[in-house]
């Protein structure tokens, strides 16, 4: 079996990897393929939709995009599936039993690790998943093997009828290189077969289908060995060999260009006898692995007196910097170093925060304001709510957890708590994502809980991705749009207690809220202004300071809007002899949109609306 398919009429474009495998599923003849939106797997889909011939669509969650896929396949259609490596965790449920009953329609999963965790709450490595479900991974190290690699994956799934895991990492998903590409080929679909013995998961048809599993596996075995994908590179310096795989192989050759080296591109399974191999050559064998020590526990369990994890950091990239002194150290015997976090650059601070006009921030100064509550957060840009000036979140674990979150703390709670009240904040994504669940689970349970439910009509924090909260699809054309009222009704909040408040209106907003948290029943209130970044805002008259009426109270900074900066600080006494710290401020009429969250609590009336003249100008 050849490695790659030719490609017709081949030409060299610039692309990332994500661009580059979104290219790959155009040429394979991808018929459907399905994502929720994560960084930093994003732009997969979204450049998959510009392409011809192939249905797409943002997913509800990743659960649904890999069914979806798998739907696909089973009609015989090629079908495409993309998420960060936290929507695995989601979609596992899927996939561990679509590895019994394999797939007929090349499918292919890539799955994107945020190595370094530049955008997530957690840093896993997916290469367990091919270990744990006994699916094939293939580990590209620059985008044109990311174009390749997903080509051959579809050729890879239909030979052995198996769903194939692409490992990405943000490396790889954003950084550009030149990438020779074809044209499409059409795949003709199949169509469906009725076999209930492979597609009727109950236990009798699973038991049957495992063996046949296995069987696979070993036959995957003995395609690793053989694979140009994995390759034994010779070198002079045999000192140290190396194993690796995706980006870190590029750093490997950074830092030691005359080492021999073991690159895996089909990581799973490991070609052990290419190992045994390399082994013979050197001195000692290093095995440099993003993140986790897979590779080196298997080869120890082998036989192979695999280093890796005893010199090498289990967070964070594994750049030259980092490699080449844990390797030197190595090669001069030292005793192995403490364990150690990722090696960071010093760079200028900038610590995240809300863009200006956000909707949220007047529901994160609203928080600030009250007393006595445990705020259960959730995942997207509502998270930054945790951060100065609001500290208003108090915890965030996955998608949708504020909700089993608030009501395991309303349960849970002892004498210490017996007076405060329970509040969740959930965007609209993450509520149809995993959150409309939770809600259920609080209504059903009679639970004791004030959900902020946030609609700001997109899936705001990966770029505003169209959602069914905003009655767009994928392309921007209509689409059928929920109403969250009704939706809340249906998983069953009492009519009289789910509201609709415009986030800008602090006095409504706080006095609803106020209201509401003292209500012995569950509750929900709907935000309803939209992201500021996406074509539904729709931007008013900017506002600037007028010095001369400015005190320094500082009440604008505590919105927290990055459009207002503080220009000088003073020290004031009081007639009371109470110091006070005062912040005289002005406002950035270049980014401020005009939302006027920062007018309500300016108690000298300081803030004024912008010259006509000089909005003009900053409109231009």
């Amino acid at each position: 079996m050849s490695a790659v398919m030719p490609a017709p009429a081949a030409s060299r474009v610039l692309f990332s990897g994500n661009e580059a495998v979104a290219r790959a599923v155009w040429e394979c003849g991808v018929k459907v393929a399905a994502a929720y939106p994560g960084t930093p797997a994003t732009e997969m889909l979204e450049v998959v939709a510009t392409y011809p011939d192939i249905y797409a669509e943002w997913s509800v969650n990743e659960k649904v995009s890999l069914e979806v896929a798998l739907g696909a396949s089973m009609a015989g259609s090629r079908a495409f599936c993309a998420m960060k490596h936290v929507g695995m965790n989601v979609a596992s449920d899927c996939l561990m039993t679509m590895t019994l009953t394999g797939v007929v329609g090349g499918l292919v999963i890539a799955v994107a690790d945020d190595v370094g965790m530049s955008s997530s709450q957690n840093e896993q490595d997916s290469r367990f998943w091919g270990r744990f479900a006994h699916v094939p991974v293939l580990e590209p190290a620059d985008s044109q093997e990311a174009y390749d690699m997903a080509r051959y994956a579809f050729q890879l799934s239909e030979e052995y009828q198996v769903p194939v895991i692409l490992r990405m990492t943000a490396r790889i998903c954003h950084v550009k290189g030149m990438v020779t590409v074809g044209e499409r080929i059409e795949h003709q679909a199949a169509g469906f077969t009725k076999d209930a013995a492979r597609w009727v998961m109950v236990p009798g048809h699973a038991k049957r289908r495992l063996p046949l599993m296995h069987q696979r596996e070993q036959a995957l075995r003995q395609l690793s060995e053989q694979t140009p994908f994995n390759v034994l590179e010779p070198g002079a310096d045999r000192r140290v060999g190396f194993i690796t795989s995706g980006p870190a192989y590029m750093h490997v050759r950074e830092a030691f260009p005359e080492a021999p080296v073991l690159k895996l591109g089909l990581s799973y399974p490991w070609p052990l006898a290419k190992a045994y191999e390399l082994e013979e050559r050197v001195d000692a064998v290093v095995v440099v692995e993003e993140t986790e020590p897979l590779l080196e526990t298997e080869l120890k369990a082998a036989g192979i007196a695999a280093i890796g994890k005893t010199f090498l950091p289990r967070m964070g990239e594994l750049a030259p910097e980092v490699l080449a002194p844990a390797v030197e150290r190595l090669l001069r015997k030292e005793s192995a170093p403490e364990p150690e976090g990722a090696v960071t650059q010093p760079v200028f601070p900038r610590p995240p925060t809300l863009c200006a006009s956000c909707p949220h921030m007047g529901v994160y100064y609203t928080l600030s304001q009250l007393r006595n509550l445990i705020i259960s957060g959730d995942i997207g840009c509502y998270t930054l709510g945790a951060g100065h000036p609001w500290n208003s979140l108090d915890s965030c674990i996955c998608m949708g957890a504020s909700m089993g979150v608030a009501l395991g703390l309303d349960k849970g709670r002892g004498e210490a708590d017996k007076n405060k009240r329970v509040v969740a904040v959930i965007g609209d994504s993450t509520f149809m994502h995993m959150g409309m669940q939770g809600l259920l689970d609080i209504t059903y349970n009679r639970g004791n809980v004030t959900i902020l439910l946030l609609d700001n009509r997109a899936v705001g924090m990966t770029g505003g991705q169209n959602n069914p909260a905003n009655g767009r699809d994928i392309h921007g054309m209509p689409a059928p749009r929920i109403d969250f009222r009704k939706l809340c009704e249906a998983l069953g909040v009492k009519p009289e207690r789910i509201h609709e408040v415009d986030p800008y209106e602090l006095p409504t907003l706080f006095k609803l809220l106020r209201e509401e948290t003292k209500v012995d029943d569950v509750s929900v209130i709907i935000t309803n202004r939209p992201c500021a970044l996406v074509q539904d805002f729709k931007p008013m008259q900017p506002y600037f300071v007028q010095e001369d009426k400015c005190t320094g109270c500082g009440n604008c900074v505590e919105i927290g809007c990055p459009a207002i900066h503080v220009t000088r600080r003073e020290s004031a006494v009081k007639p009371s002899g109470k110091t006070v710290d005062l912040a005289f401020t002005r406002i950035d009429t270049a980014a401020c949109t005009g939302c006027g969250l920062c007018v309500q609590p300016c108690a000298p009336e300081a803030i004024q609306h912008a010259r006509p003249g000089l909005v003009s100008i900053v409109r231009k």
